[in-house]
C-alpha cells in the first residue's frame, strides 16, 4: 500500500523524502555557560574540600533525531579518575578526594551518543582552593648564638614560613608564645625577631632561651566554615658570655680561728672567688684591703690566709679582714673586683675541764642534814659549792644540771662562764618527805656547751632528812561495817579498826576513841582499836537494829582522823507467830474468802515471814483451801451452793471449826495455832437477813432488838385504841334521836 501511495506523489517530493530518510545527525551537548551545573562542564570549577560522593554536575545534551542519548566520561591514561557519570541521567559524582596543592585542574573527556553517532569533548575542571594547609616553617627549628651585650631592639633572626593555600588562607603572620613576650618581640608580617625595647640579655641569669614562634594564616573557608590554621616551632637562643660581671666569693660568710698553740706560718683560712663571667672566665688575684693589722698574709693565687706572728702577740680576740678578689685580663691588667669579709677569732685551746671546789679546795662530795619539808625557794645554806673552768672564752662556758629523785631541788645558775658560786634551792617541799626518803642523793653535773671535747665534772650531794610530825593517823578505810547477833553477851567483840601514822617515835603512836549517838553501847580498846559491847549491853534487833558512830585516831600532838562505824544487830528467830485471839469467828459468803492474820515480832526476814496452813477441819477436811502467804481461806472451787455443802455433811447446820497453823520461816522455825469458827451463808441473802444471822453471836444486841419490838407493838396498840375511842364518841354525839326512834319502832315480840 505504501508503494501505491508513493507512486501517487510527485516525483520531487519522493526524492527529498528518500534523502532525509538516509541522513543521521550527531547528538550534541547544551552549552549553558560557566555558572551552570547543567551542560558540558565548560569552564566548571570545584572546591578541593568537596566531600566524596557529592553530585557535582549533570551532563545535558540531545539528539536532533530525538533518539535517546547516553553519556560517558574518561580520563587520560595514568591520570587519577576523580569522577563517575551516570550514563542515563548524566549526573557526575565525585569519587576521589581532591587536593588543589597537588593538582589545581583536571582534564576530562566527556561523550554523548545516540547509539549510532558519538561526540567526545575534552574539558578542563579547575580545582579551587580551601583553607586546608597550615603554614610551614622554612628555617625552624633553629639554634642561634647571641652575645649577651646585644643592644636592646636589635634584630637577631628572621623567621620564614609558607602557606600553600591561596588568598587570605595563604597569608602568614608571626607571633610569640606568651612566656617569651617579655624579653623578645617579633614583627607580625616580616617575622623579624628582636630583643624587646628596654630589655637586656644576661648570661649569668639565663644561658639559653627557648623561643616558641607561632605562624598563623589569614583564615579561609573549609567545609563551609571559617577556618584559621597555625603552626609553631622553637628557636633556641644561646647566650654568649661577655666580660661584664665582677668576681664573686664562694661559700661566704668566712670564719677562721687562731688557737693558742698555732705557730707563725700556720694556715688559718682559704677564700675562693670566681669570675662572674662564667662563660669565659678570667683568673682572679687575692689581696687584703684592711683589717689584717700586719699579722696575717694571703696567697695571691690560692687565697690562703696564714698567720705571720705568734698568737701571744695578737692584741685582739676578733679580726675582721676585708679580702679583695680582682679579675686579671689576658694582658695581665686589673679589671673588675669583688670584696668580702673574713672573721678570724683568736680562741683558747680547750685543755681544762670544769672543777668543783669546797671550802678547802677541790671537792666532789657534799653532805647536809636538814628537817623534812623545808619552805619552797629556801637556799640550802649548809652547801658551799664553787665551780670553775680555767679556759677562756667559749671553752670556759658550761651548763650546770642537778640529777636526782624528782624535781625537789634546783641548781642555779644553769649556765656558767669561767666561775660561779653554786646555789641549791628547794623546788618541791612536799616531795622532801622523811617517810619516803630518809636521805636524798643527787649528782651535780658541769658539762661544757660549745666545745668538741665536751669536758665535764661531777659532784655528789647527799642530804640527810630529819623527821617532823607532819602526818595525821590515817584509817585503813573511811568507814567500817560490823554485824553482831542480838543474843551476843556483853563484852563481845564487834570490829577492829586500824589507823597508821607514818611519823617516827611518839608521833607515830596512835590512840583510839569513839563518840556519837550510838557509841554509848560500845567501848574501844585505846591501843589496839578493838571495838566491843559494854558489859551490861543487851542487844535486841526488835528494839534497835542499827547503830552508827565515829572512831577517832589521834597521835601524841593531837593530829587525828575520823572513820565512821556502822553496826547492824542481826535478828534471831526468838518470837513465834501470834494470832490476836486463839478462837476466831468468821462468817463466809459462798464465793468470797475470809482472812485470818498472825503477827511475828522478829525484826528481819525470814524470821518474821509467816506461812499459813489448815491442820484440821470439822466436820469435813475437804471443802476449804488456805493461801499460805496471805491467810485467805476460801471454799474449794467446786462448791457453788449451800446444797452442795449440806449434801457433803448430811447436815443443815453450816458451821465449821478449823484448826489453823501460822509458822515463821526462821531457823529454827516457830509456830502457833488458832481455832477458827466459820458460818457459811448463801450469797443471795439480803443484808437484813445476814444481819440477823449475825445476831446469833451477839445476845445483848438480840435483847435490845426484842425490847424495841415489844415497845413499838404496845405503843401502836394504844394509838389504835385511842383513835377508835374518839371516833365512837364523835358518832354518838351526832345521831342520838334517830337511834331512839328506831328502837321505838321495833315491834314487841
Amino acid at each position: 500500500m505504501k508503494n501505491v501511495e508513493i507512486s501517487n506523489l510527485p516525483l520531487l517530493f519522493v526524492f527529498v523524502q528518500t534523502c532525509l530518510a538516509q541522513a543521521d545527525f550527531a547528538p550534541y551537548f547544551y552549552d549553558n555557560g560557566p555558572s551552570s551545573n547543567n551542560g558540558n562542564l565548560a569552564l566548571f570549577s570545584l572546591s578541593e574540600d568537596t566531600p566524596v560522593g557529592t553530585q557535582i554536575y549533570q551532563l545535558n545534551g540531545t539528539d536532533p533525531e530525538g533518539q535517546e542519548v547516553r553519556y560517558g566520561l574518561s580520563f587520560d591514561p595514568g591520570s587519577k579518575e576523580y569522577f563517575r557519570v551516570d550514563p542515563k541521567s548524566g549526573n557526575i559524582t565525585l569519587v576521589e578526594t581532591m587536593d588543589r596543592e597537588q593538582q589545581d585542574s583536571v582534564d576530562v573527556n566527556i561523550s554523548i551518543t545516540d547509539g549510532r553517532s558519538k561526540v567526545v569533548e575534552r574539558v578542563t575542571i579547575f580545582v579551587t582552593d580551601a583553607n586546608d594547609e597550615k603554614p610551614e616553617f622554612q628555617n625552624m627549628p633553629a639554634i642561634i648564638d647571641v652575645l649577651e651585650t646585644t643592644e636592646s631592639g636589635r634584630s637577631i633572626y628572621k623567621v620564614e614560613a609558607v602557606d600553600r593555600d591561596t588568598g587570605s588562607g595563604g597569608s602568614v603572620t608571626y607571633h610569640l608564645q606568651s612566656p617569651h613576650s617579655s624579653l623578645f618581640a617579633i614583627d607580625i608580617n616580616s617575622g623579624v625577631l628582636r630583643i624587646k625595647s628596654g630589655q637586656m640579655l644576661d648570661y649569668e641569669k639565663t644561658k639559653t632561651h627557648f623561643v616558641t614562634v607561632i605562624a598563623k594564616d589569614g583564615g579561609g573557608n573549609l567545609n563551609g566554615k571559617e577556618q584559621f590554621m597555625s603552626s609553631s616551632a622553637t628557636l633556641t637562643v644561646n647566650m654568649i658570655d661577655a666580660q661584664d660581671t665582677p668576681p664573686f666569693f664562694i661559700g661566704t660568710p668566712y670564719f677562721g680561728y687562731v688557737y693558742e698553740i698555732s705557730v707563725p706560718g700556720s694556715e688559718i683560712f682559704t677564700v675562693s672567688a670566681k669570675d662572674g663571667d662564667v662563660g669565659n672566665p678570667n683568673p682572679v688575684s687575692y689581696s687584703f684591703e684592711e683589717g689584717d693589722d700586719g699579722v696575717f698574709g694571703i696567697n695571691k693565687t690560692s687565697g690562703c690566709i696564714s698567720l705571720l706572728v705568734a698568737p701571744i702577740y695578737l692584741k685582739r680576740e676578733i679580726f675582721n679582714i676585708k679580702v679583695r678578689a680582682t679579675e686579671i685580663s689576658p694582658e695581665a691588667k686589673d679589671l673588675d673586683y669583688g670584696v668580702t669579709t673574713v672573721v678570724i677569732r683568736v680562741v683558747d685551746l680547750n685543755n681544762n675541764p670544769p672543777t668543783f671546789y669546797g671550802e678547802n679546795g677541790p671537792q666532789n662530795m657534799f653532805e647536809l642534814t636538814m628537817y623534812e619539808h623545808p619552805p619552797e625557794g629556801e637556799i640550802l645554806r649548809g652547801l658551799k659549792i664553787t665551780v670553775n673552768d680555767s679556759d677562756k672564752g667559749a671553752n670556759a662556758k658550761f651548763n650546770l644540771r642537778l640529777i636526782g629523785p624528782g624535781r625537789m631541788l634546783r641548781a642555779v645558775p644553769q649556765t656558767v662562764l669561767n666561775e660561779a658560786q653554786v646555789t641549791i634551792l628547794v623546788e618541791d617541799s612536799a616531795a622532801m618527805d622523811y617517810e619516803k626518803h630518809h636521805f636524798l642523793t643527787y649528782k651535780l653535773l658541769a658539762v661544757e656547751i660549745d666545745t668538741p671535747e665536751r669536758f665535764s665534772a661531777t659532784a655528789h650531794i647527799i642530804i640527810h632528812l630529819l623527821d617532823t610530825n607532819d602526818n595525821a593517823p590515817k584509817f585503813s578505810s573511811d568507814y567500817y561495817i560490823a554485824r553482831i547477833p542480838e543474843n551476843s553477851p556483853g563484852g563481845s567483840n564487834v570490829v577492829s579498826v586500824t589507823a597508821l601514822d607514818p611519823d617516827s617515835g611518839p608521833w607515830g603512836e596512835v590512840k583510839y576513841s569513839i563518840y556519837g549517838s550510838g557509841a554509848d553501847v560500845f567501848l574501844i580498846q585505846p591501843t589496839s582499836g578493838i571495838i566491843y559491847t559494854q558489859p551490861w549491853a543487851s542487844l535486841d534487833a526488835e528494839v534497835r537494829s542499827k547503830y552508827n558512830f565515829y572512831v577517832k585516831a589521834e597521835d601524841a600532838e593531837g593530829k587525828y582522823s575520823l572513820a565512821e562505824v556502822f553496826v547492824t544487830v542481826l535478828d534471831l528467830n526468838d518470837h513465834p507467830p501470834a494470832f490476836n485471839n486463839n478462837f476466831l469467828e468468821k462468817t463466809m459468803v459462798i464465793g468470797a474468802p475470809v482472812k485470818i492474820e498472825a503477827m511475828d515480832d522478829d525484826a528481819e526476814v525470814p524470821n518474821n515471814v509467816i506461812e499459813y496452813a489448815i491442820m484440821k477441819a470439822e466436820p469435813d477436811n475437804n471443802i476449804f483451801d488456805i493461801n499460805a502467804d496471805t491467810g485467805e481461806i476460801k471454799l474449794k472451787s467446786y462448791i457453788k451452793s449451800m446444797a452442795i455443802i449440806q449434801n457433803i455433811t448430811k447436815k443443815r447446820d453450816c458451821s465449821w471449826s478449823l484448826v489453823v497453823q501460822a509458822r515463821d520461816r526462821g531457823q529454827p522455825s516457830f509456830s502457833t495455832t488458832a481455832v477458827v469458827k466459820i458460818d457459811i451463808t448463801e450469797a443471795i441473802k439480803s443484808r437484813f437477813v445476814s444481819y440477823f444471822v449475825g445476831l446469833r453471836k451477839r445476845p445483848g444486841a438480840v435483847f435490845g432488838i426484842c425490847l424495841t419490838l415489844v415497845t413499838c407493838a404496845v405503843s401502836l396498840t394504844i394509838v389504835i385504841s385511842t383513835a377508835m375511842y374518839w371516833k365512837s364518841v364523835k358518832k354518838t354525839r351526832v345521831q342520838p334521836q334517830g337511834k331512839i326512834r328506831k328502837i321505838a319502832r321495833r315491834p314487841v315480840s
